[in-house]
């Protein structure tokens, strides 16, 4: 309840009622001033509005009676002193309010001069700690420059001294650059006196074997003149005598086979019945008395004709054409016996054709063979005619052990050399092997060192670019040699590069020859179709390799070399016969072929790390001990031996799985297969013709096999990534070979053999761009095989056993020994590479380093071309497609 009210109800209350029916119209105006009080007020003022008796008060009003009017002063007063009373505590509140107000605005203002002053002071600090933040980042900038100059200085003076370094090397490799061409002069100066030397040789032995002819001439004559039976005899005797001289110094089977044909032949003649030293007495007066006329006579002939009488020309050794057997270009003598002739006298003795007419002719009198096929790379230094065998015979003894330092491997023995191929186990439908040809006249090939630094064969192609473009295209249409379009460019095929460096145009034009008579095929459509009627797969025989109970050994196998190999070569010889007749030229091509086994000689040279160098006849190659690579991810390996000489090595990874190999006794692979941890098997290698006695490490198979003819655009069978880096690598890694599989070969025979790799397509990685002399990969250029491995991948996605040769190639710069082990290098950087960085198992790759033999670009030069790497897959050539997984 309020003031008002309170007044109301204790003062005017009662007053009213007292003066109710006084005045009630002043009653009334008063009651209805406070008709709002509370509803107790509004009945009594209803009450009081019913009195009508009227009193003016002092203020001028009316009221009922004087008690109206006294209680409306009253209340008036009441009023006004509640009034006075509200206005104090109007006041009052107003004051306490403005002090509030006051109080509060001072708050506030005392707030706000706080919050001031913590700004100002959070300003201060936050200044002060800008000022320090800004000092340390001064101090820190000042220290950054000052590590910048000081390694902008360190750089500097690295790169200072690695100029001065770069500036010494440069200076070393100008003067190593000057001393290399000296040194090409000295030999060119060298060679070209030996040319001289040679041909001055071959003018002296024309005229000895002028006199030799003038001689066996006059020899008859005088014989003639004595007795026709008599000269018989000692035609016989002699003979027999140059026979025996000769076999003494060959081997003594062969000798005491000519010996027996010449007692049979001595038989015949009626004379030999006399007495055997006297007749030796006589002949051999009689020989000297007739060498003697014979030379005297032989001398005036040769004064008095102006043209000695045309020798026969023979091949020789090295391929090249001359008068005589005498007159080749003499090769380095082979440590070893040879065979001798077992039918014949040698042949600069006796030609068949000056032989009596009563006495039997040879069987067989071939000339000279050419060491190397002409159809495939020939050793360019080859034995000389007179020291190669010249009739069908196998070699009776083997050339003497070579020398050994590496622990991989050790010399095989001789006791299998000659003999017939061991038959495949169980491989009863195995076609014939392209190798395996009728025995025809033999060479020896000596283990020669080739040069350090032999010069890149120049050869003129009078061919215009347009016409090297158009064969590219469409190969198919000429029996030419293919070559790179390109300045320079080399022959597409390594097998007509490596023909190319031994004969160069001359051997072009016979290739050409031989394929004009080679019929142009279409490429395979598949694998399978490519191996046709090659051997199938017999699980049955791998197994029995897989299960085989080996002996336990602790060490890794140290397989053996063979001191010789022997390839089969087919030989075509180009003859050109001209007739002049009348003005008239007749030009007659003669194509004859000859079957040639050709003996090389086998010696390790050099080990280089984990690689060997080996001397095969007069080239180098080398092997790597991949079994590092191999063990990548390995858990244990163990090794046993197995019978017949082989040896199985088992290697058990990590994830479960295990890598069995089956190798013969000079390391040539078998078999090799991989097995999950579950238990499934993927093959990779199986060649049952390296499961034989025979060796057949470093032979080149491709020898027996004519020129190959390629029948697709060069673009879709070498790719190279720079030019192409949008195709479609699996789709060209999974294309089949481009010439039908013979048989089915071991991984070695295809590192070894040109002529069998150009069956199968290849990329070349020339995105990665080796600096001369390094096998290191930049990371930059390392990305870039991204793509071609992907492909990898895919292509083991669908066959896990599929195999890919990687190949290692420098340029022409530096010694071919040092080039081969580089090259090598690089072929294992980049098989790491896919295996370690895209997920490639090392056992689906090989590599194999050519150093500077497979130029693309033909110069001497430092050609960055030249300095790649290639990848073929080679499923189809080692594992029979049958065997796919």
């Amino acid at each position: 309840m309020n003031l008002r009210s309170k007044l109301f109800a204790t003062v005017a209350a009662p007053v009213l009622s007292a003066a109710v029916m006084v005045d009630p119209v002043a009653a009334a105006t008063v009651l209805r001033s406070q008709q709002a009080v509370s509803p107790v007020s509004s009945r009594i003022l209803g009450t009081i509005e019913l009195a009508q008796a009227a009193v003016t008060c002092s203020d001028g009003s009316q009221a009922a009676d004087q008690a109206s009017c006294d209680a409306i002063d009253a209340q008036r007063a009441a009023e006004q002193q509640q009034a006075e009373e509200a206005q104090k505590a109007a006041e009052q509140q107003a004051a306490e309010e403005a002090q509030k107000a006051a109080e509060q605005q001072a708050a506030e203002e005392a707030q706000k001069a706080a919050e001031q002053q913590a700004a100002e002071e959070a300003q201060k600090a936050a200044e002060q700690q800008a000022a320090e933040e800004a000092q340390k980042a001064a101090e820190q900038q000042a220290a950054e420059e000052a590590q910048k100059a000081a390694e902008q200085q360190a750089a500097e003076e690295a790169q200072k001294a690695a100029e001065q370094q770069a500036a010494e090397e440069a200076q070393k490799a100008a003067e190593q650059q000057a001393a290399e061409e000296a040194q090409k002069a000295a030999e060119q100066q060298a060679a070209e006196e030996a040319q001289k030397a040679a041909e001055q040789q071959a003018a002296e032995e024309a005229q000895k074997a002028a006199e030799q002819q003038a001689a066996e001439e006059a020899q008859k004559a005088a014989e003639q003149q004595a007795a026709e039976e008599a000269q018989k005899a000692a035609e016989q005797q002699a003979a027999e005598e140059a026979q025996k001289a000769a076999e003494q110094q060959a081997a003594e089977e062969a000798q005491k086979a000519a010996e027996q044909q010449a007692a049979e032949e001595a038989q015949k003649a009626a004379e030999q019945q006399a007495a055997e030293e006297a007749q030796k007495a006589a002949e051999q007066q009689a020989a000297e008395e007739a060498q003697k006329a014979a030379e005297q006579q032989a001398a005036e002939e040769a004064q008095k004709t102006t043209e000695p009488p045309a020798a026969e020309a023979v091949t020789c050794a090295d391929g090249s054409q001359a008068a005589s057997a005498d007159a080749c270009p003499p090769g380095e003598q082979s440590p070893v016996e040879q065979p001798a002739p077992a039918e014949e006298a040698p042949a600069e003795e006796a030609p068949a054709k000056q032989a009596p007419a009563d006495e039997p002719a040879p069987a067989e009198e071939p000339a000279t063979a050419p060491a190397a096929p002409s159809n495939e790379a020939a050793p360019a230094d080859q034995a000389p005619a007179e020291e190669a065998p010249q009739v069908e015979t196998a070699p009776a003894e083997q050339p003497a052990e070579s020398p050994l330092s590496n622990d991989e491997m050790k010399p095989a023995q001789d006791e299998t050399q000659g003999e017939a191929p061991a038959a495949p186990q169980d491989q009863s439908t195995a076609a014939p092997a392209p190798d395996q040809q009728p025995v025809g006249e033999q060479v020896l090939v000596p283990a020669v060192e080739p040069p350090e630094d032999a010069p890149v064969t120049e050869i003129v192609d009078e061919r215009s670019a347009e016409d090297k473009q158009q064969i590219a295209e469409d190969p198919s249409k000429t029996a030419e040699t293919v070559v790179l379009p390109v300045d320079n460019g080399a022959a597409v095929l390594d097998s007509d590069k490596d023909a190319d460096n031994s004969g160069g145009a001359k051997i072009r034009d016979a290739r050409t020859v031989q394929r004009e008579e080679t019929p142009v095929v279409a490429a395979p459509a598949s694998d399978a179709e490519a191996q046709g009627d090659a051997p199938k797969f017999e699980p049955q025989v791998m197994e029995a390799l897989i299960e085989e109970k080996g002996e336990a050994r602790e060490t890794a196998p140290a397989f053996e070399v063979p001191t010789s190999v022997t390839n089969v070569t087919n030989v075509t010889n180009v003859t050109n016969v001209t007739n002049v007749t009348t003005n008239v030229t007749n030009e007659t091509n003669i194509n004859e072929t000859n079957i040639v086994n050709q003996v090389n000689e086998v010696r390790v040279v050099e080990e280089v790390d984990n690689r060997t160098i080996i001397n095969v006849g007069n080239l180098e190659v080398v092997r790597n001990n991949d079994r590092s690579r191999l063990r990548y991810d390995e858990e244990q390996t163990f090794y046993e031996e197995l019978s017949r000489g082989r040896m199985r090595e088992t290697i058990e990874r990590n994830d479960g799985s295990r890598l069995v190999t089956v190798y013969n006794r000079y390391g040539d692979i078998i078999l090799r297969s991989r097995f999950t941890a579950g238990g499934e098997e993927y093959v990779l290698f199986y060649a049952p013709e390296a499961d034989r006695e025979e060796p057949h490490v470093y032979v080149d198979v491709g020898y027996s096999l004519p020129p190959m003819r390629l029948t697709i655009p060069v673009q879709d069978y070498i790719v190279t990534t720079s030019n192409a880096p949008d195709r479609d690598y699996y789709d060209f890694l999974a294309q089949p070979p481009v010439e039908r599989v013979e048989r089915v070969y071991s991984i070695e025979e295809v590192k070894s053999s040109a002529r069998i790799r150009d069956k199968v397509r290849r990329i070349d990685l020339d995105t990665i761009t080796f600096p001369s002399g390094s096998a290191e990969v930049p990371l930059a250029q390392a990305k870039t095989l991204r793509k071609v491995a992907a492909a990898m991948e895919q292509v083991l996605a669908k066959d896990p056993g599929e195999t890919f040769l990687i190949e290692g190639h420098t340029d022409a710069v530096g010694s071919d020994r040092s080039n081969l082990v580089l090259s090598d290098q690089r072929a294992e950087t980049v098989a790491n590479l896919l295996t370690e960085v895209y997920g490639i198992p090392p056992e689906n790759l090989t590599v194999q380093g050519y150093g500077e033999r497979y130029l693309k670009i033909r110069t001497a030069g430092d050609e960055q071309q030249n300095r790649r790497v290639a990848i073929r897959r080679v499923t189809s050539l080692v594992r029979p497609a049958t065997a796919s997984n």
